[in-house]
């Protein structure tokens, strides 16, 4: 299954059939994407689920449509347990960023962390998951970030690029997190939850 977000409305594109919320479902190969994604940006569907009979034939098609982006971010956990946040653009996040030439993803992930946070001796634990949401910026753009669970037990005072917009950085505990999960995007819940399956 793949889940692409275009503003806060998912595209689920599935070779199952067992449906787990009320959007409708559409044969991949009838959908007209620049519709799809047209009614999605203008709200007039809150999400829908293309079935694929051929899975990884169908995202290499719904990809074609799309200039990717590879992005590399962490979940970062401090010695207690809380979640490292930032404030950008009105709104929590985790922090990301896009992975430059000849880097690997990891690397990618540890140096954007170690930029938008100003914190040091990160330890990169495990990949988490890939998300995918889509913007326009001069065309159709598909945001494609790899996640990673991260450790640091750097103690000194944090500091936001503000370069990058980013005006707070911060580490939550649960009811923090539940209070900025009010104000956040929905692939970030997405990490985070597959944070608390592990």
């Amino acid at each position: 299954m793949y889940k692409v977000f275009v503003n806060e409305s998912p595209i689920i594109i599935t070779s199952s059939l067992n449906k787990e919320n009320n959007y409708p479902v559409y044969p991949f190969k009838e959908v007209i994407f620049k519709d799809l994604i047209a009614q999605l940006k203008n709200n007039f569907l809150t999400g829908i689920i293309l079935y694929s009979t051929d899975l990884e034939h169908d995202w290499r098609i719904f990809t074609e449509n799309l200039k990717v982006v590879p992005a590399a971010g962490g979940l970062v956990l401090n010695t207690h347990k809380e979640v490292l946040f930032i404030y950008r653009n009105d709104t929590w996040d985790l922090p990301k960023g896009k992975i430059e030439k000849g880097e690997s993803i990891e690397t990618a992930a540890l140096r954007e962390v170690e930029e938008e946070c100003g914190i040091f001796n990160l330890s990169l634990d495990k990949k988490l998951l890939t998300t995918y949401h889509i913007y326009d910026q001069n065309g159709l753009h598909l945001k494609e970030t790899h996640w990673f669970l991260m450790h640091s037990n750097y103690k000194k005072e944090l500091i936001p690029q503000l370069e990058e917009g980013i005006t707070q950085v911060v580490f939550k505990n649960k009811t923090e997190i539940e209070a900025a999960f009010q104000n956040t995007y929905a692939n970030i819940k997405l990490v985070y939850d597959t944070y608390q399956e592990i």
